[in-house]
């Protein structure tokens, strides 16, 4: 049997809850930012969680540079995702279980240039109708929603 990182919350003992943060970043040519992550391979938008005394504004914009090498500007709040039963509970390899409150954003590219570092296997720019597999199921959802391009925040 292959690990789950995204198990139901019911199979699981959550430990820990966790503000998080996301974005998807626009460049130019319509395509949007993902990564494969280095943890468990999927692919995702960039993001993770926000560090104590930080903005998650701030947050956001750490983590898309941590895990991109790319700067953004932050253009609109697509929603706060919360539902443990919507992909919210991550399991990790070393066993720790996380509940994340997940803030998403969109954002617009300001510079830089891809860059590998631990957490990214690989950096790419896609249309909404080419995503790669494995994907990270959460990350659907606010790709759905940041699509909608609906005025008021997701919750």
């Amino acid at each position: 049997m292959s690990f789950n990182p995204y198990p139901s919350p019911d199979e699981v003992t959550i430990g820990f809850l966790r503000l998080a943060v996301s974005a998807v970043v626009w460049n130019e040519q319509g395509q949007f930012l993902l990564h494969q992550r280095g943890d468990n391979g999927y692919w995702g938008l960039p993001g993770g969680g926000v560090e104590q005394g930080e903005t998650i504004a701030a947050a956001v914009q750490r983590e898309v540079w941590e895990e991109t090498g790319y700067t953004i500007a932050i253009t609109r709040l697509v929603g706060v995702y919360s539902d443990p039963e919507k992909f919210q509970v991550i399991q990790y390899p070393d066993g720790n279980v996380v509940h994340y409150v997940t803030v998403a954003f969109e954002a617009t590219v300001t510079g830089g240039e891809a860059t590998l570092c631990d957490e990214t296997l690989a950096i790419a720019w896609v249309s909404p109708d080419a995503l790669p597999e494995p994907f990270v199921p959460a990350h659907h959802i606010r790709l759905r929603d940041t699509l909608a391009h609906q005025e008021a925040a997701f919750f």
